[in-house]
């Protein structure tokens, strides 16, 4: 068959990759033509648009590149059109997939969802739209079924999420080969920074985040950089109590003692490795504003969303501060709280469904189209 998939962003890129190698796999003559990374080109996707050319965070960003976005919708729609395929797959990105699944509803594609779009957080009214535009929805969280099904009356499938895989499958460095390899001092603990993948994020994060270093002297603090950004925009926060790895988050987080984490996948990825962490949010205060009133979520990060209740501490707009992230990164590099959090992940993990989403979701795809 041919496969038309849509991710926009890393986290995408990486579960789409996933994906593909799954396809692949079930289906000899699989034929896919992708919007992605560097990651699903090279599990054998045929890469239409990168997702560094799409990522735009917040309202005011989205506003500012409308143009930009309306030329990439009218490029995908003749591309699909061109390739034809036999299944459309769209990886979470809902801004531009329900828009895209809308009009390749009425022109009679197959319009399958992998990753849900996170409705459940925000303009939940957009049920309808997924009711009227997609055959068949892939969730990875377990919460998303019961709010599907029990709530709005529409089946879908529950996989399991694939960062369990994702972090299964990759190859384990020593401690002291990726201390060695990535010019870190052998003998200090690692904080690690994860601080996003957009620009405009990743500055914002960083301000605060490296503030902390003179207070953490027998630490050393390690920033993940995001496969969406260059080198060269990470070179002005780095010094010699400052250090920088790139593409290696899992690594770095395999060797880690804490993280200051963006809320998004990364918190869920920090726990699954068992890393007690500090969750960090902050906006330009207009699409702060906007967001606060639309977003209906007692919690921001997965961690805390999956298991009900506040297990990392989460620091959000005006109260991200050096003060009480610092408070913070006190608590969770020793003693209960770090304690807690660790327990917390081990239940956090069974909740998630076990391995083989990939699998799962190419069989049902397979299946169902």
């Amino acid at each position: 068959m041919k496969y038309y998939i849509i991710a926009g962003e890393a986290s995408g890129d990486l579960h789409g990759s996933n994906l593909i190698k799954a396809l692949r796999i079930k289906d000899a003559n699989a034929d896919i033509r992708c919007w992605g990374g560097d990651l699903m080109q090279q599990a054998g996707g045929s890469l239409a648009k990168h997702y560094k050319e799409l990522a735009f965070m917040g309202f005011l960003e989205v506003l500012t590149n409308l143009n930009k976005i309306f030329k990439n919708i009218a490029f995908c729609k003749e591309d699909i059109t061109n390739f034809n395929p036999d299944v459309l797959i769209f990886i979470d990105y809902s801004g531009f997939n329900l828009r895209i699944a809308k009009w390749a509803k009425t022109n009679n594609f197959k319009t399958n969802y992998y990753i849900s779009p996170q409705i459940w957080a925000s303009r939940e009214g957009r049920i309808e739209k997924i009711k009227r535009d997609i055959d068949n929805m892939f969730v990875i969280l377990p919460f998303e079924k019961e709010f599907y099904e029990e709530k709005h009356n529409f089946p879908v499938h529950f996989v399991g999420h694939p960062l369990l895989d994702a972090i299964e499958n990759i190859p384990k460095t020593e401690a002291s080969v990726f201390r060695k390899e990535n010019n870190l001092d052998p003998d200090k603990e690692i904080i690690a920074l994860l601080p996003g993948s957009r620009k405009q994020e990743v500055k914002k994060m960083l301000n605060v985040m490296l503030s902390l270093t003179s207070s953490f002297k027998d630490y050393q603090f390690v920033i993940a950089g995001a496969p969406s950004l260059d080198l060269d925009f990470y070179t002005p926060y780095l010094n010699d109590t400052i250090s920088f790895v790139s593409n290696k988050t899992y690594d770095l987080l395999s060797h880690a003692t804490a993280a200051l984490v963006t809320s998004g996948t990364a918190t869920l990825e920090t726990a699954l490795f068992k890393v007690p962490q500090v969750v960090c949010y902050k906006a330009n205060w207009i699409s702060y504003q906007i967001a606060k009133r639309i977003i209906t979520l007692e919690y921001i990060s997965l961690v805390n969303l999956i298991l009900k209740k506040e297990v990392v501490k989460e620091l959000i707009q005006d109260n991200l501060t050096t003060k009480n992230l610092k408070e913070e990164l006190h608590k969770i590099l020793k003693g209960k709280s770090r304690d807690e959090q660790i327990s917390a992940y081990q239940q956090l993990e069974k909740m998630l469904g076990g391995g083989g989403a990939s699998e799962k979701a190419a069989t049902l795809l397979i299946e169902n189209n």
